[in-house]
């Protein structure tokens, strides 16, 4: 039996018994332990790989779509802060800015212009009226009115036009104009040697005017002007009396000739309209009675630069 036993070898050792909750016990354990920092905290699962896979990044458009749908250069979303650059990334408004101060320069300087085309009005019209034989005024509005009436409107107009060759031709018939008015209101009279001259060049610088042209200067003038004559006719068989000067029937002509068809009816329906206002107030304040005669020189004049500013050169 020994050597049975002896022959067999040295006992085996019997293989370790394993507890089947043992693994679980272990994971638990490990569970249970905080994982060191930068460390997975999942056993079993290799560093740097997902167990559905590597994760895929988020569909993005096609770089064409991406640069269509990018805004462009001054299409912020919040005031303020979303400012369009400049050049040198200097802020866009700045340009925009300094125009609004060339204006405002180009205005003024223009203004100081038109103070002295208006003293030239003044002493034009003492020269004119001197000629007619008849006496100027010296009342304040009479010596000052042309000088401030010009003065403002050339600033105006050079706000509106900008500098554009165009003020030039504007700015002649404000003077033209304002003497009208003026002249008209002392003395109630509507040259010939201003409104003739004033005519050829009227029909001169149509050639050139942006959105006239001679034909519908001519046709304009020539329609105005009959129809301001047929008016004035008919005024005087009914009333028996000069209801309209023929001074105010050759202004209407010559408004044809500078305005053409729209602002010139513009400018007569507010002239009409500014004489009737001032008729009624006249009578209301018992400054004139029913048969006293009003010129429409003025208003007609008023009513032409109203016009002449609404509408700016095509």
């Amino acid at each position: 039996m020994e050597r049975r036993l002896g022959a067999a070898g040295p006992p085996r050792r019997p293989p370790p018994q394993r507890d089947p909750a043992g693994p679980a016990r272990r994971d638990a354990a490990a569970a249970r332990l905080p994982a060191a920092p930068g460390r997975r905290d999942r056993p079993g699962v290799r560093r740097g790989r997902h167990a559905a896979g590597p994760p895929r990044p988020p569909a993005r458009p096609p770089l064409r779509g991406r640069l269509g749908r990018a805004a462009g250069p001054g299409r912020g979303v919040v005031p303020g802060l979303d400012v369009p650059a400049g050049a040198a990334g200097r802020d866009a408004r700045g340009p925009a800015r300094w125009r609004g101060v060339a204006a405002v320069l180009i205005a003024v300087g223009w203004a100081a212009v038109g103070a002295g085309v208006g003293v030239l009005v003044r002493v034009a019209s003492v020269w004119l009226a001197r000629g007619e034989e008849v006496e100027s005024g010296r009342k304040p509005w009479q010596r000052f009115g042309p000088v401030v009436l010009t003065a403002v409107l050339f600033g105006l107009f050079a706000w509106r036009v900008g500098p554009h060759w165009v003020l030039l031709v504007r700015s002649l018939w404000i003077a033209v104009l304002v003497q009208v008015i003026f002249f008209d209101l002392e003395h109630n009279l509507v040259l010939d040697r201003v409104l003739l001259p004033s005519a050829i060049a009227a029909l001169l610088l149509s050639l050139v005017t942006p959105g006239l042209g001679i034909v519908p200067a001519v046709l304009t003038g020539l329609v105005t002007g009959l129809v301001f004559l047929a008016i004035a006719e008919l005024g005087s068989f009914v009333f028996k009396a000069e209801a309209m000067g023929y001074g105010d029937v050759k202004l209407a002509a010559f408004l044809g000739l500078i305005l053409g068809p729209r602002p010139t009816f513009n400018a007569i329906v507010l002239g009409v309209i500014l004489a009737g206002v001032v008729a009624v107030a006249l009578l209301a304040l018992r400054v004139r009675g029913l048969r006293d005669s009003i010129s429409y020189g003025p208003f007609l004049a008023t009513g032409a630069l109203i016009s002449l500013f609404a509408f700016p050169p095509a």
